[in-house]
């Protein structure tokens, strides 16, 4: 079969086969290699065609005759062919261990696949790819996995093992699974598995982590903690065999704290004096995430920062905290917690006072982090306020405590040397405040002193040097 060309040479035309895929392969060649077809397009061969001598080459177009010289090449839809045939060899095989799950096969002589190897095998294809979980649970994996947690066959704990794993392999990085998981009723399951009385420390595990995995999702975060799910949290925290368990039940209850409406639940838990008694752990880690926790706990609601002022010695541990820790996440925390007991409770204010936190707090102010030292000094304001009014009480006087310290001021301006004229004038109780007041200020310079490590010649020389220089201050001119 032939066909006229449409460009002929003058006088003539040319044949050529149609549908030749040689045919089209030369004549697009010939086009891009002698610069296109204009109205006397035929074979470059046949005419002379103007160049510019201006004309730049094109590499692209170079590139694709070179690719068009080139021999098909069969390898790549060989390989593309065979990456098509495993992919739909694995789906084959991940509908095959999801059918073993769903008809609950018993394996044997005829080859089933039983129920527990199936799980083992959920377990083990979701465990490191993404795409297998998607497909497994697209395929309806998670059904069944769920209903073999409850049922209590030959296989016993064994079965029950192999679908909690199954289940924790599916939900992780995967949110749709995570959903799913929950919404097939799996939490009561997983709670009546540890709270039977006969669950191996395994299996407490495999819940705990589970729990973990699916309270990192927000929309599950308020229907884990209305299930009943703290007290074991919490157990679990405080009696954890394993030190994996113990970090795994600490994390799960943090994710449960963002919820301020499962704070409640964990408050009736017992969580503030388990959390408090975690904070000060050698594990670093672990008293971060107590401090983080705690954080959630007070600021959610007033009950929250009630439970944690209850807690015996919560004051002292959270000063403590200033004092010792090299961590700036600790630190800020912890004022963080202070900050909130400070404002709400003079109780507590009163604890800080007695526990020493006023140095532990302007130390925080000049070493610490950003963020700790806008905490820190929001504290001392509280606590000057507070010392404030009750050096007015004890005077008698309902001024504020400014005139004494314009009083010095103008004697400080007079070139007064010695302050005992003023203390004559004073009563007893502002007297011994003002001798509080000096004490303080020199035991927290040689403090400061002495935690930035200051050249010798910055130092305070000695007690009656810091004396003079605190000669005149007053309980106004402290931040605290």
């Amino acid at each position: 079969m032939v066909v006229r060309c449409a460009h002929a040479d003058a006088g003539g035309f040319r044949l050529w086969p149609i549908f030749s895929a040689a045919a089209v392969r030369r004549k697009l060649l010939e086009v891009l290699t002698c610069g296109g077809g204009g109205a006397g397009g035929g074979s470059c061969r046949g005419r002379t065609a103007y160049q510019s001598p201006q004309r730049m080459p094109r590499p692209r177009s170079d590139r694709l005759v070179e690719l068009l010289q080139a021999e098909p090449s069969e390898c790549g839809d060989d390989d593309a062919e065979a990456a098509a045939v495993r992919k739909a060899e694995a789906l084959e095989e991940l509908k095959g261990v999801v059918g073993a799950l769903q008809a609950g096969g018993g394996g044997g002589a005829d080859g089933c696949m039983s129920r527990v190897e199936a799980a083992v095998a959920v377990r083990r294809k979701a465990k490191d790819d993404a795409g297998a979980r998607e497909t497994l649970a697209m395929l309806g994996a998670i059904p069944p996995l769920v209903a073999m947690l409850d049922e209590a066959d030959a296989d016993g704990e064994e079965a029950t093992a192999a679908a909690l794993y199954a289940l924790l392999n599916l939900g992780i990085g995967n949110d749709a699974n995570k959903g799913a998981i929950v919404q097939a009723g799996a939490l009561h399951k997983m709670l009546r598995i540890a709270d039977g009385g006969e669950a191996s420390g395994a299996l407490t595990e495999a819940v705990v982590a589970n729990l973990l995995c699916l309270s990192a999702l927000d929309a599950n975060k308020p229907v884990i903690g209305a299930s009943g799910a703290a007290p074991f949290l919490v157990r679990a925290f405080q009696d954890a065999s394993t030190e994996q368990a113990r970090h795994d039940a600490l994390r799960a209850l943090l994710n449960l704290s963002i919820a301020a409406a499962n704070a409640p639940h964990l408050l009736a838990a017992g969580l503030a004096p388990a959390l408090m008694a975690a904070v000060g752990d050698p594990d670093t880690a672990v008293t971060d995430r107590a401090l983080a926790a705690l954080c959630n706990l007070v600021a959610a609601c007033p009950e929250g920062r009630r439970a944690v002022s209850r807690v015996p010695d919560a004051v002292p541990t959270l000063v403590d905290v200033l004092n010792w820790s090299d961590e700036p996440g600790c630190q800020e925390k912890a004022a963080y917690v202070l900050m909130v007991l400070a404002h709400r409770s003079y109780g507590d204010r009163a604890a800080m006072a007695e526990a020493g936190a006023t140095s532990a707090l302007l130390e925080l102010t000049l070493v610490g982090t950003a963020l700790a030292q806008k905490r820190a000094s929001r504290i001392l304001e509280i606590l000057r306020a507070d010392k404030g009014k009750q050096v007015a009480d004890a005077s008698g006087v309902v001024a504020t405590v400014s005139a004494p310290q314009e009083r010095g001021c103008r004697e400080l301006e007079d070139g007064a040397e010695d302050d005992e004229p003023a203390d004559a004038g004073m009563s007893v109780e502002k007297r011994a405040v003002r001798q509080l007041v000096q004490q303080s200020l020199q035991s927290n310079m040689r403090r400061i002193v002495r935690r930035a490590r200051l050249p010798q010649d910055l130092a305070p020389p000695s007690s009656a040097s810091l004396k003079a220089l605190t000669a005149s201050s007053t309980s106004k001119s402290l931040p605290f």
